[in-house]
């Protein structure tokens, strides 16, 4: 039994979770631990203060030792899975968020974690019952209508998906999670003023930030650093790093990446491009060692099961992106209005039978990659994820004149294209409609034209894939025929 005393501190240990006063809440619970040891919800408290200040591993220990004492407490088996999930431990969690609906069937986060789960695992439709079973539970669940708009968005039913954002924003006005959505849904439908405005949003209206951001659209990289500085928002020092690049501040920039990678010790992909770059830039060591010499690092092979039993699944692909009733919008910010149309949502979460054979086949080729550079001493390498999971994948298809501009995926760990069709005509000099990879790109400012290159030329059933932090581009072509790929990213294993 607690007693009258404990259940005092318990409210107090309430009381600081609430403030966010973490590291009180795990002082107090230290001390209730040593007289009641056999108390789950003082280890549900501790998992839920070792989340919330990121230590997600210590998190789970004590999620997993609440569960060890009680082993049918539904709340310490989601909190479990939420963090399994986070680390990229997706099977396990999914393990436990079944528990959890097993254990107390009508507690609806337990529905909506599931779902997650199975999302994370490419099992749309079975995640999207989760889903409506924890809104039949609590209508006025946000996260959960935020969640199943995910899912319409990747079967393209865009009118759904965006009335499902919107009324997770109408039940919580703090689901940034929805507003971000909304940014990338409109994004996509080529609404770029409704998409600026939800994106603002989604960053959750720092006005010193939003500041920042417009005289960065400027170009005016000083005045834009005072106001990031002063907003101390998420990401503020690598937009700070990025502004310093740009006015080619170069001593400020390294030396403020060596301070804020000492500070910051999580990996940040976008300081990665950069830092790539000024390796390159000042003919110097990378000093930000997430990916020295990334084109080394750059994969070109064959996807075995793309060719086989003449080349049925590349065309069963193909057929699925041209007739599945995948939504198409041009890619505008990067083709340059060319010939060029992309698929909205997310291929791998779709339906057809030809999109899960691909993923699986694809993830297989990405694990005997990371065998291969494994004892590499490079960030990128040493926290490599443990499960392969794809955060996006979609096709581009294009037709003569078609390219894109050098661009990279900064949200992604690996990114990627394998490649359904290629036009066989490929111009004088052999490189057109061939994928060019650089640490150059984004205009940043270049001391001179050396940057190291790699151009590859890909086959039907190739796929190319490196760090998401490369730059890339497509090659322009002539050839009437198309060039059709479907391209990747990987999620990294902390987001």
């Amino acid at each position: 039994m607690i007693g009258q005393k404990d259940i005092y501190n318990l409210s107090d240990i309430d009381n600081f979770i609430s403030n966010g006063q973490f590291k009180e809440a795990l002082t107090v619970l230290d001390s209730l631990s040593k007289t009641n040891p056999n108390n789950p919800h003082l280890f549900l408290r501790g998992g839920n203060c070792y989340g919330a200040m990121g230590s997600f591993e210590q998190a789970i220990l004590c999620y997993k030792e609440a569960i060890k004492i009680q082993p049918d407490f539904a709340e310490a088996h989601t909190n479990a899975a939420v963090f399994l999930k986070d680390i990229g431990e997706v099977n396990e969690a999914l393990l436990y968020a079944k528990k959890a609906v097993k254990f107390k069937p009508e507690f609806a986060p337990a529905h909506n974690n599931l779902g997650i789960c199975l999302y994370e695992l490419g099992r749309p439709k079975e995640a999207e019952l989760a889903y409506k079973r924890a809104i039949a539970l609590q209508p006025d669940y946000a996260d959960a209508h935020n969640n199943i708009g995910n899912i319409y968005k990747d079967f393209g039913q865009v009118d759904e998906a965006i009335a499902s954002y919107k009324k997770a924003i109408e039940i919580n006005p703090n689901t940034f999670g929805a507003y971000d959505n909304l940014g990338a849904t409109y994004s996509e439908l080529g609404k770029n003023d409704e998409a600026n405005e939800f994106y603002s949003k989604a960053r959750g209206g720092n006005k010193d930030f939003e500041q920042g951001i417009s005289f960065f659209g400027e170009g005016n990289f000083t005045e834009a650093i005072k106001f990031f500085e002063r907003s101390n928002h998420e990401g503020w020092s690598d937009k700070v790093l990025e502004c310093h690049y740009r006015n080619s501040e170069f001593d400020l920039f390294k030396e403020k990446l060596l301070k804020f990678s000492k500070n910051t010790p999580h990996i940040r992909r976008t300081v990665a491009a950069l830092s790539a770059h000024y390796a390159q830039n000042l003919k110097t060591d990378d000093p930000y060692n997430f990916c020295p010499n990334p084109l080394n690092f750059v994969c070109h092979e064959k996807i075995p099961e793309l060719l086989e039993n003449n080349n049925q699944l590349t065309n069963e692909l193909i057929k699925d992106i041209k007739t599945a009733g995948v939504l198409k919008r041009p890619y505008q910010y990067l083709s340059h209005g060319t010939a060029l149309e992309q698929s909205s949502g997310h291929l791998f979460r779709r339906p057809e039978k030809s999109f899960k054979k691909l993923s699986t086949a694809l993830v297989k080729t990405i694990k005997r990659y990371y065998l291969r550079y494994k004892n590499e001493k490079n960030k990128y390498i040493l926290s490599f994820p443990k499960e392969i999971i794809f955060s996006r994948s979609w096709s581009i298809e294009m037709k003569t004149g078609g390219y894109l501009s050098a661009h990279n995926h900064p949200e992604g760990w690996i990114s990627g294209a394998l490649y359904l069709a290629i036009p066989k005509e490929n111009g004088e000099d052999g490189q057109e409609g061939a994928i060019e990879l650089s640490s150059d790109g984004d205009e940043y400012p270049r001391l001179h034209d050396e940057f190291e290159k790699k151009v590859i030329l890909p086959n039907v059933g190739d796929v190319i894939f490196f760090p998401s932090s490369v730059f890339h581009r497509t090659i322009p072509f002539h050839s009437n025929e198309e060039r059709i790929c479907i391209a990747f990213d990987v999620k990294p294993e902390f987001r």
